[in-house]
């Protein structure tokens, strides 16, 4: 049996993300040896946007393929790159016309893989229907190759679970982007579509999703738009490593990786709290 690894680095958030993705990325292929790399990088230039520049990065240390989401339009400099380079993604279901590519079809070990980039429509820009959109792709490429990966960038878990209820045994994996937040649900469906709800953001965790806590917090409490700042303190990597029967198209086994794992063992013997005892 041929099969194909493959590694799917969550949304990296901004300099603190790429930092250290460019630091520990290395041993994470040295210990997997995927055969491809994908990476989320909507929010890797200040959170808005991939730029060539670090795209360039990505590239050099291996990423094949850079997917995007909502936050690919906040930066016209990632809007001009998506012209030009067709291993930045952005998503298919974007109205005709829009530039850039919204999938790729890649050579991987002499087998075509197909990468296909969604975005969600709940609670989000309502955009042209995913599910009507992957249908279409997927007609489109199937005497091209059986090996296809999804990135859906959603909201909500239930359109998430939706599409790939739809999906399964038509695509190999479907991985979740755009909360921030791993989940623990990473599986194979019945007819052998690897899913995760969402893989997760590789980016600074003392912070609310990405972004300084102050200034998340002050949106929640004032509901006034409020200057958007990368937080950089405790970085953590999320990504999750599939393989895929290469004649099937379906997904043999899929792990979930955080990096490192959260330190649970603190200690707060010394810190003074407002209460006291009598």
């Amino acid at each position: 049996m041929k099969s194909i690894s493959v590694l799917f680095i969550g949304d990296i958030i901004g300099a603190p993300g790429l930092d250290f993705t460019q630091t520990f990325l290395p041993s994470i292929i040295q210990k997997y040896k995927p055969d491809l790399i994908i990476a989320n990088g909507e929010n890797i230039s200040d959170g808005k946007g991939c730029t060539e520049k670090e795209a360039k990065i990505l590239f050099d240390l291996g990423v094949k393929v850079i997917t995007g989401g909502n936050h690919t339009w906040d930066k016209h400099q990632s809007q001009d790159f998506l012209k030009q380079e067709p291993r930045s993604l952005r998503p298919l279901n974007y109205p005709k016309g829009t530039h850039g590519n919204g999938f790729i079809l890649l050579d991987v070990d002499k087998f075509k893989v197909a990468v296909i980039n969604l975005q969600g429509r709940t609670f989000m820009n309502p955009i042209d229907c995913p599910f009507r959109s992957a249908e279409w792709i997927i007609a489109k490429l199937k005497n091209e190759t059986k090996i296809v990966i999804i990135d859906f960038h959603a909201e909500a878990t239930a359109e998430k679970m939706a599409l790939a209820n739809f999906l399964d045994g038509k695509v190999s994996c479907i991985i979740g982007t755009h909360t921030h937040i791993q989940t623990s649900d990473e599986r194979i469906l019945p007819n052998g579509t690897g899913y995760i709800t969402d893989v997760g953001m590789t980016g600074p965790y003392d912070s609310v999703i990405g972004m300084k806590s102050q200034a998340a917090i002050n949106r929640f409490l004032y509901q006034t738009p409020q200057k958007y700042e990368t937080a950089k303190d405790e970085i953590h990597l999320s990504a999750v490593f599939f393989s895929i029967d290469c004649n099937t198209g379906k997904t043999l086994s899929i792990e979930r990786i955080f990096f490192p794992e959260f330190d649970k063992s603190k200690s707060y013997e010394n810190v003074e709290t407002s209460s006291s005892t009598s």
